[in-house]
């Protein structure tokens, strides 16, 4: 049987400071944002070339806010990366050498946590 990860739940506190940081800042693409009552809004966001989205709204996990830790995605070069995360505003950590990867660290304005995987070479 066949399993894939399609959506994770990213909690937030502000829906649309949120949404602005991951559309304007990382560059997901907006794919739904609907507003089903006063108390539950769901919003999906999906980084580019990615399977699996993210949500964040209202009324849509019981995580609080900042909770979400060590989400990662996999990035073809981790010095542009780190690059692209700086001209956008976001701060990110070093490049992190390690024999499994090059990594560079984020948060979102939660604090939400992630890691950004730059693939080591493979024979």
């Amino acid at each position: 049987m066949d399993m894939k990860i399609e959506l994770v739940y990213i909690p937030v506190t502000d829906v649309d400071k949120a949404k602005k940081f991951y559309v304007d800042q990382l560059g997901f693409n907006a794919d739904y944002d609907q507003t089903v009552n006063e108390n539950l809004r769901f919003v999906q966001l999906t980084p580019p070339g990615s399977a699996c989205s993210i949500a964040l709204g209202l009324g849509l996990t019981d995580m609080q806010p900042g909770w979400q830790r060590g989400l990662q995605m996999v990035i073809a070069d981790a010095d542009a990366a780190r690059a692209q995360l700086l001209a956008a505003g976001v701060e990110a950590s070093d490049v992190d050498e390690q024999a499994w990867g090059r990594f560079v660290y984020f948060s979102d304005p939660d604090g939400n946590t992630w890691a950004l995987q730059q693939l080591p070479p493979r024979d």
